[in-house]
């Protein structure tokens, strides 16, 4: 064993652990816990690589999406999905618009979900479903139901980059020298801001509807209008030249019917 840890620090040119005098006490160093997560996924792609030849290929969908739908929307769609034909199997990742049509070109993925639309020659992008962006507030707020921006303070506010659109709006309300409370890349890690002690229920994010209702339920906030608020988000779907037509059509029907139980969302698609 410490002939191939030595061999693997000569091959990455890094120390992965601090030897104790009696080499018997070891300590990974701070590129050594780095190492750790990379191994881990390491070998879930091997284990994974292992099973190539027992799989069903043709009954697998390889799906994608962003944080916010992944949390939010999807799971009742991924369950019906799966539950309609017995025998299917679903891989998901989340996936960063950007990535997304990198691995829908690649034909990693079969459908992908995003909320920042882009060009790629190889990748078809399509309208799935428009989500009206709102206000997103603690119940320490006696505001009235719709809000003006420049009635908010940005130092309260709890701020996810949505998309350019969402950029250029919050640029011209807000002053670039203004700090928020926090910047978060995560939904999830919203959801944990707000449910954290009384002090912090005073702040506010702007969220689509789409993630800002089953949020404001799960934890007893407000969800406001914004008056001259930013544009609608429009979730668009992606589509490479190496997809399952089948799969791909049942998991739109059941997002379809999913939004339809969801009148905060307005469907786009066209089946």
């Amino acid at each position: 064993m410490s002939r191939h840890l030595r061999a693997l620090e000569e091959n990455l040119g890094c120390a992965l652990v601090v030897r104790g005098r009696d080499q018997r006490r070891t300590e990974l160093t701070s590129q050594g816990r780095d190492f750790v997560q990379v191994a881990e996924k390491w070998l879930l792609l091997w284990q994974e690589a292992r099973e190539v030849s027992g799989r069903d290929r043709t009954r697998t969908l390889r799906a994608a999406s962003v944080g916010s739908l992944a949390s939010y929307l999807l799971p009742p769609v991924f369950r019906a999905f799966l539950e309609e034909a017995p025998g299917r199997t679903l891989t998901f990742h989340n996936y960063h618009s950007r990535e997304a049509y990198d691995y829908v070109a690649q034909g990693l993925a079969d459908i992908a979900l995003i909320s920042d639309h882009m060009y790629h020659t190889q990748v078809e992008t399509i309208p799935a479903f428009r989500s009206r962006m709102v206000l997103l507030t603690g119940p320490g707020l006696d505001w009235a139901e719709t809000v003006h921006p420049s009635a908010l303070d940005p130092s309260r506010e709890l701020r996810l980059p949505w998309n350019p659109e969402y950029d250029l709006w919050h640029s011209f309300w807000f002053s670039s020298a203004a700090a928020p409370r926090a910047v978060l890349d995560q939904m999830s890690l919203l959801e944990e801001f707000f449910s954290w002690q009384d002090s912090w229920w005073d702040s506010w994010a702007v969220a689509p509807a789409v993630a800002a209702v089953p949020l404001a339920k799960k934890l007893g906030l407000t969800v406001r209008t914004l008056d001259s608020g930013p544009a609608d988000e429009i979730i668009y779907y992606l589509q490479g030249p190496r997809r399952k037509e089948t799969l791909v059509r049942h998991f739109l029907a059941c997002l379809d019917r999913e939004l339809a139980r969801r009148p905060e969302i307005q469907s786009l698609l066209n089946l």
